[in-house]
């Protein structure tokens, strides 16, 4: 693997690319989709999730190579070790990876509906938003991302338009799992607030109580969904809960990078609920798959 290839993949934070996966798995289990095993592979109803998955490898892929182009004066101060400070790749190479990124992630879901096309614009836009100006806020920065991952996975409904507007709810799930995690990683260099801490904690809570609510709501099956439920709580409680204490900027890390991974598990709890155990467990693949390769790549 040359530098340079290297430093294009560090930009792109694979183990964070893997969970915008289980977004897109969710959506579509929520919205209705099935996998079916057949003798002759798996058969997807309606067919496109494939043009969803690329489509989200490339609007999360842009998002983040472009935090860093925003960031690299920031960088150079307090990680100089990242692609663009360290001089392995150009802030205008960087810029062109980005915008080729989301290049992909939008004509990829132009391809399954103009409906999803057009959420994948509104992505782009958000992400950007968040990159520019909105993360420096301690209000629009976790709610900027939060939104981002939302629209993520009601790009993955997108596949069912229709669905959309019986699901739309589900959004707010990433909007506060995803705010909590943005709030505390503000602590990742010099350590944070207890305040935010405790925020950020309750926050989590507020997703896995509300998680098993949606059986009131939709067609949700708590107990199918209960076992994901269980494994989610227990990989990111502990975590935030010391953050919540002693917010240290290495305890910080280790929960911001805990959070981002376990996304996934929360997606597999909303997968499971709508579609079955199969599909849950399918989505913990990209669980495994984001924990690999965390281990080579770095996820903040």
């Amino acid at each position: 693997m040359t530098d340079k290839i290297r430093a294009c993949l560090e930009l792109m934070r694979p183990p964070n690319i893997i969970t915008a996966f289980a977004d897109i798995l969710a959506g579509f289990a929520a919205a209705g989709g099935i996998l079916i095993f057949t003798g002759a592979g798996i058969l997807i109803e309606p067919a496109g999730l494939g043009w969803l998955l690329m489509a989200t490898f490339g609007l999360y892929g842009g998002g983040v190579v472009f935090n860093d182009v925003f960031d690299a004066r920031l960088d150079a101060k307090e990680r100089p070790e990242r692609p663009i400070p360290s001089g392995r790749i150009s802030r205008v190479g960087a810029s062109v990876l980005g915008s080729c990124l989301y290049l992909v992630g939008v004509v990829s879901a132009f391809q399954v509906n103009p409906v999803a096309g057009w959420l994948s614009v509104v992505i782009v836009f958000l992400t950007l938003a968040y990159d520019i100006k909105a993360k420096h806020s301690p209000v629009f920065g976790p709610l900027f991302m939060g939104l981002c991952r939302g629209g993520n996975l009601l790009l993955g409904a997108a596949i069912l338009p229709q669905a959309i507007g019986d699901i739309w709810f589900l959004l707010f799930f990433p909007v506060i799992y995803i705010g909590s995690i943005t709030l505390v990683s503000r602590g990742e260099v010099s350590g944070g607030s207890s305040l935010h801490g405790k925020l950020a904690f309750a926050m989590i809570l507020l997703v896995i109580t509300g998680l098993p609510a949606l059986t009131f709501l939709v067609g949700f099956d708590v107990l199918t969904a209960l076992p994901f439920l269980i494994f989610f709580a227990i990989m990111v409680l502990p975590s935030f809960y010391r953050v919540s204490v002693q917010p240290e900027a290495g305890f910080i890390k280790k929960a911001v990078k805990r959070g981002v991974i376990s996304l996934v598990l929360m997606n597999s709890v909303i997968a499971a609920g709508f579609s079955g155990i199969i599909l849950g467990i399918i989505v913990l693949g990209v669980f495994v798959g984001s924990i690999v390769t965390a281990r080579l790549f770095a996820v903040t």
